[in-house]
């Protein structure tokens, strides 16, 4: 498992797929992968979208340290860190399933990738439509990551989700699927 890996699967499906547009989008590590490829790959894209996501993503230890010794332990945690206070139990245990399918070295691995990426140089020289979506509550990627980008990326829009943290498209999909509609519609 490598950044690179990623970005040649994702640069497969669109070769394969043949897109007369294309608008590449991810959130958190889903970010990274999206940056890298258009970094690598700039023709052909017409837009970005990140979700919370960053042009350098730091993982605390406290997160690796978990993950390898108790896997059970970090999926546990992951309403603490991961979620708005007040985001339903049952949106957290689906997540907490869906992730506990997932072999903890793989998560162990890319919060490692994570942790590595850094392209903030770079960030200026993205000159295509971004849309930037951050949960107001996020803990892994802050708002200030978001505003960074909007700060950098001239053509950009960034909404701030109120009541919602890292996992901002689960804790608000109306939201965050207006917020990319409205985009969709305002610069394609």
């Amino acid at each position: 498992m490598s950044l690179d890996l990623y970005v040649d699967v994702v640069k497969k499906f669109i070769e394969n797929l043949k897109p007369k547009k294309l608008i590449l989008g991810g959130h958190s590590m889903g970010g990274v992968v999206i940056q890298e490829y258009y970094f690598r790959y700039p023709k052909g894209i017409s837009a970005l979208i990140l979700v919370a996501s960053g042009g350098r993503m730091r993982v605390s230890q406290i997160i690796f340290d978990l993950i390898k010794p108790d896997y059970q332990r970090y999926l546990n945690s992951l309403g603490k860190g991961t979620f708005y206070k007040k985001t339903s139990k049952e949106i957290i245990e689906k997540v907490v399933l869906e992730t506990s399918q997932i072999y903890p070295g793989v998560t162990y691995r890319d919060f490692k990738i994570c942790d590595a990426f850094d392209t903030l140089d770079k960030t200026n020289s993205i000159d295509i439509p971004c849309l930037i979506i951050c949960g107001k509550y996020d803990q892994l990627t802050p708002i200030k990551y978001s505003q960074f980008f909007h700060d950098k990326i001239k053509n950009s829009e960034l909404y701030i989700i109120d009541k919602a943290g890292h996992g901002v498209m689960i804790e608000k999909p109306k939201e965050v699927n207006k917020a990319i509609e409205k985009f969709i519609v305002n610069y394609l």
